[in-house]
């Protein structure tokens, strides 16, 4: 991931409804939802709502699909590991073995988390 496309990420999630939104569709999973329902289980009103998933499906947060008259919104799983893989790719680069406590202490899944490398 290049330096350009972290920053458009953590901008689009600078909103904390945007946040919400995306925190919302990530435990969604696949399935996603329709804006009306994302609208709805956040009590956002629809105008508003669409500004901000605008912002984040341009920032690639987001995947839209048109389903008849709705759109399905679903995160976008796939980039958020990248994120995630982005910060720590180098975490304790210098002294791998000083992760290791960090690691066990984090809310984070292992399996979501990048292998230690060896110094």
């Amino acid at each position: 991931m290049k330096k350009n496309t972290a920053t458009t990420i953590f901008e689009s999630l600078s909103s904390g409804i945007r946040l919400d939104i995306f925190k919302l569709l990530v435990k969604k999973g696949l399935s996603g939802m329709v804006a009306g329902e994302i609208s709805s289980a956040l009590e956002v009103p629809p105008t508003n709502l669409s500004f901000h998933l605008k912002a984040l499906t341009q920032a690639g947060m987001l995947s839209v699909e048109q389903e008849g008259r709705y759109q399905r919104y679903r995160a976008n799983i796939p980039l958020m590991l990248d994120l995630i893989a982005y910060l720590t790719e180098e975490c304790c680069s210098e002294d791998p073995q000083q992760c290791l406590d960090m690691r066990t202490s984090a809310r984070c899944s292992e399996k979501v988390l990048p292998p230690l490398k060896s110094a």
